[in-house]
């Protein structure tokens, strides 16, 4: 039996569905780049019939050379009362560009009779006609039956009638959903098979999980063990309602602990830096309890297990962190964040020896920085200008004398009017300069760089490509402290910086400052 497994992933459709996660344009795009850099196989981009946001980006995501994944478009079947060649929806998917196609039909008898309200032969019509149309326009093509499992217990001749039907009309791989997550491991098992049983162990099969009863992730590695070799999921378990199969944890089990191989098995080490990634992205505060990627998940407090692990790891580590690119913590210890900064300089390809002086620096600063909100999950840039000031490698490009920023409405029914005033010293001379903005922050970005381009003319191609704002939970109501998240870019790189404080024009400065260092320093090392 071979032990290869395909990893398909959905977050950026799927995933948004969850309540409270947002993802714009760009945000899609960036994390569809970390997914490629991870190995997934397949990035489901969303759903272009349904939305121009969906349609954007695959029309944009077509400019970006993916190393090894593969672009899904995800679809459904047609309307009973439209013919497949006629269905805005199905020409939407071809005309995507996308490499797959994934649609979605009924397999239980219940919606086909209540909510779709038609014959359960109307129905075999359905998927049949809106495969065999796209099998003849798109290079992969994929079907996600809807509600397999329950449809299975509930007329189990019908729902594979469903999956016959759509083999025959060309689907490449025939996806199990559990759609409302109540299904058990023993379950799938045993279905899985039965499907194997009926249509032949030649018959590609995938697996599609979400969490209602906290099985997603169970019952998707059972699925591999019955046979399935695709995996839908998204990343950190995001989805609707309870959410979806968790990458983080499916990959690095069939990994590490089955045996099997996928692309992404090869890139395990950045596990946890993507899952962080993700949700510094969507605006949300990582859980820190997460399996293999949480920061709490290689985190040891006092005692005895303190103890044993500083002797052998393995004694309270189911795996070795730095697999899944995670860290082992020793709450007690300066051990911690020890371990915590040389793996990432490891990680930014900074080269820090374990005994160097300078480790101790940084490992208080970083610490006196996270006590404050920082985190750089996507905000590298900062964090490699944080170990080169500590190591005094970092130039001093200017020094800022004051800023001042106004933000004016003077009419109840116009938008404010936003001015920011800057002086800065460069080389012993003070530039002072002003501009408008839409709002505080942008006439800040604006000012300053009006101010530094007389110095650093390569300033003029950098833009702002994203703006973040998250309020911090140690303290209540407006007085809460905020940390900025800023992602700058020119024409060749694209780089993550972050302030925090409790004045968010403060923050957006720290934030701001740091991109436009980090700037200035990347062009120098490449010049140099």
């Amino acid at each position: 039996m071979s032990k290869k497994v395909e990893i398909y992933d959905t977050t950026l459709r799927d995933g948004t569905q969850a309540e409270n996660f947002n993802l714009s344009v760009e945000d899609k795009i960036r994390i569809a780049q970390k997914l490629d850099e991870l190995g997934i196989d397949y990035i489901e981009g969303g759903w272009p019939g349904s939305n121009p946001k969906d349609q954007q980006f695959f029309s944009e995501i077509r400019q970006y050379n993916l190393k090894h994944s593969r672009i899904a478009a995800f679809g459904s079947t047609h309307p009973a009362r439209n013919k497949a060649e006629e269905d805005p929806n199905l020409r939407a998917l071809v005309a995507s560009g996308a490499p797959v196609v994934t649609i979605f039909g009924k397999s239980w008898d219940i919606h086909v009779r209540d909510a779709l309200r038609i014959s359960l032969e109307r129905n075999l019509e359905i998927i049949e006609s809106s495969l065999s149309f796209l099998r003849q326009r798109v290079e992969t093509l994929f079907y996600d039956a809807e509600h397999f499992f329950d449809g299975f217990k509930a007329d189990r001749d019908y729902a594979l009638s469903t999956l016959k039907r759509a083999k025959e009309a060309g689907a490449e791989c025939l996806v199990l959903c559990d759609t409302n997550g109540g299904t058990l491991p023993n379950e799938i098992v045993e279905i899985v098979k039965a499907v194997q049983d009926a249509l032949g162990e030649d018959t590609a099969l995938g697996i599609h999980c979400h969490n209602d009863s906290e099985m997603a992730v169970a019952n998707s590695v059972m699925a591999v063990t019955a046979g399935v070799r695709q995996v839908q999921g998204t990343m950190n378990g995001f989805g609707e309602r309870c959410g979806n199969a968790n990458l983080c944890s499916i990959i690095p089990a069939l990994v590490l602990k089955m045996g099997y191989e996928c692309e992404a098995g090869r890139h395990l080490s950045k596990l946890t830096s993507i899952a962080r990634f993700v949700y510094e992205i969507a605006n949300l505060a990582p859980n820190k309890y997460q399996p293999y990627v949480g920061a709490s998940a290689f985190a040891h407090k006092g005692g005895i297990h303190v103890s044993a692990v500083q002797r052998n790891p393995e004694t309270y580590e189911h795996i070795r962190p730095e697999l899944v690119g995670n860290v082992q913590r020793i709450l007690v210890s300066d051990l911690a964040g020890k371990s915590n900064v040389l793996a990432k300089a490891r990680q930014f390809g900074l080269d820090i020896s374990s005994d160097d002086p300078l480790v101790l620096d940084i490992v208080s600063r970083l610490k006196e920085l996270e006590a404050q909100g920082f985190q750089f999950e996507g905000a590298e840039a900062s964090f490699e200008l944080l170990m080169r000031r500590a190591s005094g490698t970092a130039r001093k490009y200017f020094d800022l004398v004051a800023f001042r920023v106004i933000d004016q409405k003077c009419k109840e029914d116009e938008p404010p009017q936003a001015e920011a005033t800057v002086m800065v010293r460069v080389g012993g001379k003070i530039e002072h300069t002003a501009a408008v903005g839409n709002g505080p922050v942008n006439a800040l970005d604006n000012a300053i760089r009006k101010a530094l381009e007389t110095f650093y003319p390569q300033l003029k191609e950098m833009t702002l490509a994203d703006y973040k704002v998250r309020v911090l939970p140690d303290s209540p109501g407006t007085g809460a402290k905020v940390r900025v998240l800023i992602e700058s870019k020119d024409s060749r790189d694209k780089w993550g910086t972050v302030g925090v404080s409790h004045d968010i024009i403060e923050a957006s400065w720290q934030a701001l400052v740091d991109g436009i260092c980090y700037k200035l320093l990347k062009d120098e090392k490449g010049s140099g």
